[in-house]
C-alpha cells in the first residue's frame, strides 16, 4: 500500500511540476550560478548519529544542512563530528547557537575563531537566536528576561519601540562576536523582517508555513533584503501544530519552487521534532521525494528552467510601523497595540497590489537612512489612492 501511495504521489509531482516547463518557455533574468543557490534540511534532533543518518539520507539532492540542535550546539565533539560529516559528504552547513557564550561555553570563540580554516567556504555561518521579531509581536519581547519586559512595557510609541528592538538585539546576544569575524548571522522569522536587518543579521530566512501568505511574506522579507543590502532565503514550516506537522509532498514543493522563483538564495526545509517510529525526524517519503524532485528542476537545464521574479514594484509602509501583517487584526510591535487607524487602509491597499503584481511586489519602509527610488519601476504609498 506504501508502495503504491508513493508511486502516485511521484504522478502528481511529474504532472504538476514538469508539464509546466515542457510547454512554458520560462525567460531568466539575472540568473544566479548553481554554486550560488542552497537547498538543505534543518536537523533539530539530539545526537551526532541521527544527524549522520539525515545528511546519508538527503546528501544526493541537496548541498546544504542546517544544524539546528541545542544538544549539538552546546557539544564541541559532537558539533565537530557533525560539521565534519556534513562536508566530507560535500554539503555546506550552518550551525545554531542560541547565543555564544563566554561562559557557560568559552569554546564557542575559539570554534568560531578556526571553523573557517577547517572547513573553508563549506562553513556558511551561524544560525543565531530564533524568530526575535515574531517573539517581539506575539510576547511583547523579543526574548525572556525581566530587564526586556521592563525595556517594553514602558515604550511610548512606535519610533521608540523600534530603536529598542534594533538596538537591544545587538548589545544583548552576540552578534558583535561573529561580525568580528566576519562570520554571516542567519536567523528565521515570520514578522519584523525588516528591523531584524537593522539589528544586525545578514541573511533572514522567511517561514513559509501556516496559514500565512507566501507571497505577502515573501514580499516583507524580500523587500527588506534588496533595500538594505542583505541576503535572503526561505525555510518551509509546521503547516499543523500537531503530526504530521509538516504539508504534504505537494504543497511543500510548492513553497519550494515559490520561494526559488522569488529569488531566493537559500531554500531549507525545517525538521522538527521527531515523530515515533519516523528516524528522520518529522520527514516522510513524500517530503523527501518532493525534495529530490525539486533539486532535478533547479539543476537540470535538460528540464528546462523555473522563471525568476524579481521585485519590481514597491509598497512602502511608514517609518517604524512594526505591524505583524498576518492578519488585519494583528499587533503592532507589542500585544496591547494594533491594529490602529492606519492599519485597514494598509491592508487593503497592499492585498489590491498583492492581486495585481503577485511575486513582482516588495513591501518596504519609509526609511530616510535608504534609498528605494532607483530599484522599483512602480511605488506605491501606504496612504495612496489607487484601484
Amino acid at each position: 500500500m506504501k508502495r503504491i501511495r508513493l508511486l502516485l504521489l511521484i504522478a502528481l509531482l511529474v504532472s504538476v511540476v514538469c508539464l509546466p516547463i515542457v510547454y512554458v518557455h520560462y525567460k531568466i533574468k539575472n540568473e544566479a550560478s548553481r554554486e550560488d543557490f542552497f537547498f538543505g534540511v534543518s536537523f533539530g534532533l539530539n545526537t551526532s548519529g541521527e544527524a549522520k543518518l539525515l545528511i546519508d539520507k538527503v546528501k544526493g539532492y541537496t548541498n546544504l544542512f542546517v544544524i539546528n540542535s541545542w544538544e549539538i550546539s552546546t557539544n564541541e565533539t559532537a558539533l565537530n563530528e557533525v560539521c565534519e560529516y556534513a562536508v566530507n559528504a560535500k554539503m555546506h552547513f550552518i550551525v545554531f547557537f542560541d547565543f555564544i557564550s563566554h561562559v557557560a561555553y568559552p569554546w564557542h570563540l575559539t570554534w568560531l575563531d578556526t571553523a573557517r580554516e577547517r572547513w573553508g567556504s563549506n562553513f556558511l555561518g551561524v544560525y543565531l537566536y530564533d524568530e526575535p521579531g515574531g517573539r517581539q509581536i506575539d510576547e511583547g519581547q523579543w526574548d525572556e528576561g525581566e530587564w526586556l519586559r521592563r525595556l517594553f512595557a514602558n515604550v511610548s510609541g512606535y519610533r521608540e519601540a523600534a530603536n529598542r528592538f534594533v538596538t537591544s538585539i545587538p548589545s544583548t546576544w552576540s552578534i558583535q562576536d561573529l561580525k568580528n569575524r566576519s562570520v554571516p548571522v542567519f536567523t528565521s522569522d515570520y514578522a519584523l523582517y525588516w528591523f531584524d536587518y537593522l539589528a544586525g543579521y545578514d541573511c533572514m530566512l522567511v517561514e513559509l508555513g501556516w496559514n500565512h501568505s507566501r507571497t505577502q511574506h515573501i514580499a516583507l522579507c524580500r523587500g527588506a533584503a534588496n533595500i538594505q543590502d542583505k541576503e535572503w532565503g526561505a525555510i518551509i514550516v509546521w503547516t499543523y501544530e500537531n503530526p504530521p506537522y509538516l504539508g504534504d509532498g505537494i504543497e511543500i514543493l510548492q513553497d519550494m519552487i515559490t520561494a526559488y522563483r522569488a529569488g531566493a538564495k537559500y531554500v531549507i526545509v525545517f525538521n522538527y521534532p521527531k515523530i515515533e517510529g519516523n528516524d528522520y525526524g518529522i520527514l516522510e517519503e513524500e517530503h523527501f521525494t518532493a525534495m529530490k524532485t525539486f533539486w532535478d528542476i533547479t539543476r537540470s537545464p535538460k528540464k528546462g528552467s523555473l522563471e525568476k521574479v524579481e521585485g519590481e514594484v514597491a509598497f512602502v509602509l511608514p517609518k517604524d510601523y512594526g505591524w505583524g501583517m498576518r492578519q488585519p487584526d494583528d499587533r503592532i510591535w507589542i500585544p496591547k497595540w494594533g491594529p490602529d487607524d492606519l492599519s485597514p487602509l494598509i491592508w487593503g491597499n497592499m492585498n489590491k497590489l498583492i492581486k495585481k503584481f503577485d511575486l513582482k511586489l516588495d513591501i518596504v519602509y519609509d526609511d530616510p537612512q535608504f534609498s528605494f527610488e532607483a530599484k522599483y519601476s512602480e511605488i506605491y504609498f501606504w496612504n495612496d489612492k489607487f484601484n
